[in-house]
């Protein structure tokens, strides 16, 4: 009895404070305003609780009195905390202003993560370069995509073959062959992009460049553990668009690259890229060695858009690259060692043929399908010596999409095939098979948190199992962005490498088995958005387990390390945008170190610490735009250099000019204002020839010096 006493008082006062909390309770009227319109559709957040804003952009709700804080956000605006002080016994009103995000982020949908959202949504950090910063870079190097990619931060355009100018992309400190390259989100340029395949994509029919830092072998599997570039073409306008480009420079470079697009019917469009690319071997130095490599390049690359609504769409695109290109001792010249002609030259072939087909599936699935085939022919020449290879890159992937309140997942299964048939050194051929199944879901929170978890599992035909997660999330509040993500993937072992590329094959010796490389990586992002101007602060680590060395120092040898190499850095970003005016500038500390057999913890080769750029643009819409530039490339380790064992630090400067008459667009380039070249400190040539054959040092700075170039652009 005494117990049924106690519960039924204790009901009894419950319900008495719940009654006087509502008694307390007052009735709050919070207008929601953007530039003195209402914002309907806003959400407020109140103690846990949420509404949302009528047409009118008012929401009413009940507050107990007291100091309050109220969260409003709505997509397009920033989200912004408020306190607000609420009067017992009375009924109050309050107007909260909110800003829209400023339009350098606006409208940007990213496709990279496999998850089409917009880019401030994305809780993986994605770095875009869009469609204005590619013109710019077109004027600059209209035949391939080097210079564009150089200038981003974080991301460094490594030379690997002085002789014929070869080229690969490290991303914060990581070694070129683990950046994947994607077109489109398919591996058109195959697994390994190689060191001259940079030099061989022009950026004319790119509309939008996409950069995963860190490893991404969750989403893309082996080849992705240092990060990927996704190149994304321009997609054709309701009117046909015609557009050619000549230009001309002071080093014997030419190109012409013609681009048409449009409509076909009402449902099918397509566009067509053509290029025909030349240059002249330059002696810069005039020690009878080409710094400049001479080629002659041709391309064609078709695309086909398919629109059949209700959410089927499909694209198909191929190429068909043809190349010639000669290094090596200039004609009449010798090479001083041996007292003889000294010819480098590779000739390159290559096709690819891919698609993607989408369709939907009860209005709520979103069923997509890839595919793409490479094949790729060399011819090298290195002196006497011939060798000849075949690569081919066959790709296939099912993956379905939907949405499930807070979530958006995607969920598939692939299969790639990776083969190399080298003729003449038939000991290194491979052929790889790779089936995986792969997941990801997107999660928004609260208006202030997203996350990403994703997932995938490689079944690889010679070393086994691999699994990849990768985990991100995504915070904001009040003008403020930050991100962190981690992640683990692998990189199975091919003889292709950064300096086996350059010399060859025919020498190299590989003593043991080699083993798959495993990568991890880890970084925290943080950005502030104040008006015009966007400023960002990134800390980055990665190890790799099992790194491939390639010796040079007395033998020509390829094996694993057995301590790890790790990297770490920071990467600083401010973008200020008051229109007519632009300026970027970026500064990357990296701290890339490795161990050798001998035990010593020594900087990766070729990888600076300290890089700052600083980009300036003023742009009369229609009219003209003016552009300067400046970068600093701090010291460098060397290896297998007898002239030195670390680099010299330069500057680079450079200056745009482009005038615009109606059809007709006049632009004139400067490119390395200052002359920096490596043969003012040191020779290129060595006094002997290295254990690999090279007759080369390693290239740390620019080999052709100052060059200006310029030309015309029509647009119809």
């Amino acid at each position: 009895m005494r117990v049924m006493f106690l519960v039924v008082a204790t009901v009894v006062c419950a319900i008495s404070l719940a009654a006087q909390d509502i008694r307390l309770a007052v009735t709050v009227r919070i207008e929601v305003e953007s530039a003195s319109q209402p914002v309907a559709g806003a959400t407020i957040t109140i103690n846990g609780v949420s509404t949302q804003t009528d047409g009118d952009g008012v929401a009413i709700v009940t507050v107990n009195p007291g100091q309050t804080e109220v969260t409003v956000s709505k997509d397009g605006f920033l989200s912004t905390t408020v306190s607000i002080t609420v009067l017992p016994a009375q009924e109050q009103q309050f107007v909260i202003e909110l800003s829209s995000r400023p339009t350098i982020a606006e409208e940007i949908t990213v496709s990279a993560t496999r998850i089409d959202v917009r880019l401030q949504d994305v809780p993986i950090r994605v770095e875009v370069l869009g469609r204005e910063e590619i013109e710019e870079k077109i004027m600059m190097t209209p035949g391939d995509i080097v210079m564009m990619l150089n200038e981003m931060g974080g991301l460094r355009v490594q030379a690997t073959s002085p002789s014929l100018g070869a080229a690969s992309v490290r991303i914060q400190g990581m070694k070129g062959r683990y950046t994947r390259f994607l077109a489109d989100g398919l591996p058109l340029f195959g697994q390994q992009v190689g060191g001259l395949g940079l030099l061989q994509i022009p950026p004319m029919d790119l509309g939008q460049v996409e950069v995963i830092k860190g490893v991404a072998s969750a989403l893309y599997g082996s080849g992705a553990m240092g990060g990927v570039v996704n190149l994304i073409s321009r997609r054709p306008g309701d009117k046909p668009a015609y557009e050619t480009l000549v230009n001309q420079s002071t080093r014997g470079a030419t190109d012409i690259v013609p681009f048409i697009s449009g409509s076909l019917t009402s449902h099918w469009r397509a566009s067509l890229l053509g290029g025909a690319h030349f240059q002249q071997r330059n002696d810069v130095d005039h020690d009878g060695w080409a710094d400049l490599a001479g080629y002659a390049r041709g391309i064609i690359r078709p695309r086909l858009f398919w629109d059949g609504g209700n959410g089927r769409t499909a694209f198909i695109t191929g190429s068909i690259t043809a190349e010639n290109r000669e290094g090596g001792t200039v004609p009449g010249a010798v090479l001083p060692a041996i007292g003889a002609r000294y010819m480098e030259a590779l000739d390159t072939r290559r096709y690819d043929l891919g698609g993607i087909g989408q369709f939907t599936i009860r209005g709520r699935y979103v069923v997509a399908l890839r595919g793409a085939v490479a094949l790729q022919r060399h011819q090298h020449r290195f002196g006497n010596v011939q060798e000849a290879d075949r690569h081919s890159t066959l790709f296939g992937e099912a993956s379905i999409q939907s949405s499930a309140g807070p979530h958006t997942w995607v969920a598939g299964f692939g299969a790639d095939r990776d083969a190399y048939v080298p003729r003449d050194v038939p000991q290194f051929a491979y052929r790889y098979v790779t089936p995986g199944v792969f997941a990801q879901d997107d999660m928004v929170i609260k208006p202030w948190l997203s996350l990403s978890a994703s997932g995938r599992v490689d079944f690889h035909n010679q070393y086994g199992t691999f699994l990849s997660p990768r985990f991100s999330a995504l915070f904001r509040a009040q003008g403020w962005t930050s991100r962190m993500s981690i992640g683990q993937g692998f990189f199975a072992p091919t003889p292709l490498t950064e300096e086996t590329e350059a010399a060859g094959l025919s020498r190299l010796q590989i003593p043991r088995a080699l083993n798959p490389e495993r990568g991890r990586s880890a970084s925290f992002d943080l950005t502030r958005t104040v008006g015009p101007g966007s400023y960002t602060v990134t800390l980055f680590a990665s190890q790799v387990r099992n790194p491939l060395h390639v010796e040079r120092e007395i033998r020509y040898e390829l094996a694993n390390l057995s301590e790890p190499s790790v990297n770490a850095g920071v990467e600083l970003l401010a973008t200020l945008r008051p229109r007519p005016f632009s300026v970027t500038a970026t500064y990357s500390y990296v701290r890339s170190r490795e161990t050798i057999e001998t035990g010593q913890r020594l900087d990766t080769p070729l990888t600076p610490r300290h890089s700052f750029g600083i980009v300036g643009m003023w742009e009369k819409e229609d009219v003209a735009r003016i552009g300067l530039e400046c970068y600093y490339t701090g010291w460098q380790r060397l290896e297998v250099n007898p002239y030195r064992l670390r680099s010299e630090p330069y500057v680079l400067i450079g200056a745009l000019v482009e005038r615009r008459f109606g059809h007709f667009r006049l632009f004139l380039n400067g490119e390395n204002l200052t002359n920096v070249r490596q043969s003012k400190s040191d020779p290129l040539l060595r006094l002997s020839q290295g254990p690999d054959g090279r007759w080369t040092v390693d290239a740390w700075a620019p080999l052709d010096g100052r060059v200006v170039n310029g030309g015309v652009r029509l647009i119809f």
